[in-house]
């Protein structure tokens, strides 16, 4: 088991995980700075084959709204961990584990329907990394 400490800190690496992933795509609306984006669909769509591209609008069209989703559940994130989670550590832990259990189920599954299986590998990796050690209570 973990400390109170221990996890209040470790929502913020979850923060950051989920968040760092919100400007990345937001590069992706702008011509000139699409590459990182394109690059992490690329990544994220194994292998790295130079398929995946930006020229559709509708695609910046959606790496806006991904980017702006994920950019601001990072700092809920983190607002959780220093304005509410010393009030109810539980609650707050529960909260998050439960978003990216929510996140990681319909992401992968729709990556395995879309075509793109090896996403939801590469989600299994981002998922222990977000939760880590806030899969159980912390003791008191």
């Amino acid at each position: 088991m973990t400390s109170q400490k221990f996890n209040k800190f470790w929502l913020k690496i979850t923060a950051i995980v989920v968040g760092s992933f919100g400007p990345i795509f937001f590069l992706g609306t702008m011509g000139p700075t699409l590459e990182p984006a394109r690059l992490t669909l690329d990544l994220l769509s194994w292998p790295i084959d130079g398929v995946t591209t930006y020229n559709s609008p509708d695609t910046r069209f959606l790496s806006a709204l991904t980017g702006g989703f994920l950019f601001g559940w990072g700092v809920m994130i983190w607002c959780l961990s220093i304005w509410v989670y010393d009030k109810a550590p539980e609650q707050v832990r529960k909260t998050v584990v439960t978003g990216v259990l929510c996140w990681f189920l319909l992401d992968s599954a729709g990556s395995i329907a879309s075509g793109n299986p090896s996403n939801a590998l590469i989600n299994i990796l981002v998922l222990l990394l977000a939760v880590g050690p806030l899969w159980r209570p912390a003791r008191d």
